[in-house]
């Protein structure tokens, strides 16, 4: 790490630290620009023996406390870097230098499963009926299939999933890990849209190293460092696949192919059914060239919209063209036998 990349750093840190808090907006809005700082903090996130490693945590952690949604969102994007130095940490057994970036990890997991009041929040998601419209899909295309999920929708059959109540942790094991882990992966995803390009960027490349990391296609990524397998839950791999997913159209597409594809290699070798099943629905729904969409402005997931029947061909045999033709028919019938 050069000097002035030091200087940076505890430049921001003896900031904060004299900021009143009447300027905190203001400081929270022109921190994201900060380009050379966050280049910076990357570069002591990623050295486990920095001395700066310990102020840097707890400074994020005062971010994520704070109450001030940009704050929270600045240590977030953090979040790939710091889950793949406490793996990687983890996977050599040298716990003891991923103290601070497990406090922090632990810190944010514990405020993000309680609300407000202090209470534990249970996160709930409803499974979307075939047989209401979306963006996706409208129910008359499907056929029949619509009319079962009609009818099983009005006897209020519709699947809810609930996630919750979290039980706070008190240090990381072995057996709890990857739940926590999968958590925070879960909190990074709903802040997609607001995570700058160089965190997706870090999410591509973490993702790839978890899932190559000790084994043979480690040699052909060239990726050096750590040797040593990184153990992943299933869970945990389908949480990677959506931030991924969102990669692919928001001017990652390179690196978000290659995280795709060693998360296969991945799933394939531990027998995962989830993200092989996930990751391969992606695969199956890319396009076949790479997407030139801009690295800034509107960030969305392009997709395919069912066509309208303004669209369907003349052509095409209806229920009202089969009426019309059967009373044109008899029409002539009687015609016919008027004459005679």
């Amino acid at each position: 790490m050069f000097t002035s990349e030091k200087g940076v750093v505890e430049e921001w840190l003896s900031e904060f630290k004299t900021l009143p808090e009447t300027s905190l907006p203001n400081y929270a809005t022109n921190l994201k620009d900060k380009s050379s700082l966050v280049s910076s903090l990357y570069k002591v996130i990623q050295e486990p023996q920095s001395e700066l490693l310990e102020p840097v945590c707890h400074q994020l952690f005062e971010f994520y406390r704070s109450g001030e949604e940009q704050l929270l969102r600045f240590t977030l994007q953090f979040l790939p870097e710091l889950i793949w130095c406490y793996l990687a940490v983890s996977a050599s057994r040298n716990v003891h230098s991923s103290g601070c970036i497990e406090a922090l990890l632990l810190g944010v997991y514990n405020l993000e499963i309680v609300d407000k009041q202090g209470h534990s929040k249970v996160l709930s998601f409803t499974i979307p009926s075939l047989s209401k419209p979306s963006v996706y899909h409208e129910p008359s295309s499907i056929g029949s299939m619509a009319l079962t999920e009609s009818a099983l929708s009005q006897h209020g059959l519709s699947k809810v999933v609930y996630s919750g109540p979290h039980p706070q942790r008190e240090m990381l094991t072995a057996q709890n890990r990857f739940e926590v882990l999968t958590f925070l992966l879960l909190c990074y995803n709903a802040a997609l849209t607001y995570m700058p390009s160089v965190s997706l960027q870090s999410l591509c490349q973490i993702c790839s190293r978890i899932c190559v990391c000790g084994y043979p296609r480690q040699h052909v990524r060239k990726y050096k460092g750590v040797s040593s397998r990184v153990p992943v839950s299933s869970g945990f791999m389908v949480q990677m696949l959506t931030g991924i997913y969102f990669a692919f159209y928001n001017g990652e597409w390179d690196l978000a192919q290659k995280a795709l594809d060693d998360i296969i290699y991945r799933a394939q070798l531990e027998l995962y059914p989830e993200p092989l099943l996930v990751a391969n629905a992606i695969k199956a729904s890319l396009p076949h060239g790479a997407m030139k969409s801009s690295k800034e402005g509107t960030r969305c997931i392009q997709v395919e919209i069912t066509p309208t029947s303004s669209r369907i061909s003349r052509n095409a045999v209806t229920s009202m063209s089969i009426r019309g033709h059967r009373w044109k028919r008899h029409a002539i019938i009687l015609s016919y036998h008027l004459q005679f």
